[in-house]
């Protein structure tokens, strides 16, 4: 039964995925005392809405969990729904989730004129006609860096995990009305870059726009007993020897931060 529900799972996620962008964990709680076994799903949609994937390790490259200063590395188990299961540390428990290259091909010119406007790259049609591309069966092909932050009481902060672009938080989850947040493309800030920001309490859910300053950093506004949820999204000429090797037009690299400020 566990298998069929990951084979469903997956074949569901495989024929949404050119609607369904953002990719994240969820934790079953952001907040958790010391050595309490925490649930966290991998979720797949739109607007912190999205189905509940499976562990399939072919598209996973590696997950990390950090906590108490020290980094191991996750290993699921195929069909594993919740996705994954970590033990909090003590202070800040960090989880990241680096994918395998996935291939996606757009239905239309109307749907990659989309996807570029809501991203916020107003020179992609541009560039893709200087390359002679053509405008029908745009494919492209993604890489999901997601982080999660699990809160126990003691101190710790948010890490650098080495993916190819994320989010490091800044400032303590218990912190606020602001937090700052750094992306990191490559090891380096990555500055002027369109930052969205979901908040979520309950079933409610809104989305704001932000950018990150000439040192990569971006202010974020939060209130306590709020999730919060940040993306922002890398496109490029294949660069990567996967992306080259699926013989795709563009490249895309997503990096997304989920975390919660307590009551």
């Amino acid at each position: 039964m566990k298998s069929l529900t990951a084979i469903i799972t997956l074949l569901f996620a495989l024929a949404t995925q050119s609607s369904a962008h953002e990719f994240w964990l969820e934790p079953k709680k952001f907040q958790a005392d010391a050595g309490e076994s925490v649930e966290i799903d991998l979720r797949n949609g739109e607007d912190f809405d999205g189905i509940e994937l499976s562990w399939f390790d072919p598209r996973i490259d590696r997950a990390v969990v950090i906590r108490n200063g020290k980094a191991e590395t996750y290993q699921g188990a195929p069909g594993d729904l919740p996705g994954m299961t970590v033990t909090a540390g003590a202070g800040l428990t960090v989880v990241a989730y680096a994918s395998k290259l996935s291939r996606l091909t757009y239905s239309g010119w109307d749907k990659t004129l989309s996807f570029a406007a809501h991203k916020d790259m107003p020179w992609f049609a541009a560039r893709h006609a200087e390359r002679g591309l053509p405008q029908e069966g745009v494919t492209e092909g993604y890489w999901r860096f997601s982080k999660t932050l699990i809160n126990a009481a003691g101190p710790g902060s948010d890490v650098d995990t080495g993916m190819e672009t994320e989010f490091v938080l800044l400032d303590p989850v218990t912190a606020g009305p602001e937090l700052r947040a750094r992306l990191l493309y490559q090891g380096q800030p990555r500055p002027d870059a369109q930052v969205e920001l979901w908040e979520k309490q309950g079933e409610e859910v809104t989305r704001t726009l932000h950018r990150t300053g000439p040192d990569g950093i971006v202010a974020l506004p939060v209130r306590p007993g709020h999730a919060y949820m940040i993306d922002a999204v890398v496109l490029r000429e294949p660069t990567s020897d996967a992306a080259r090797e699926a013989g795709v037009m563009w490249e895309s690299l997503w990096a997304n931060l989920t975390f919660a400020v307590p009551e």
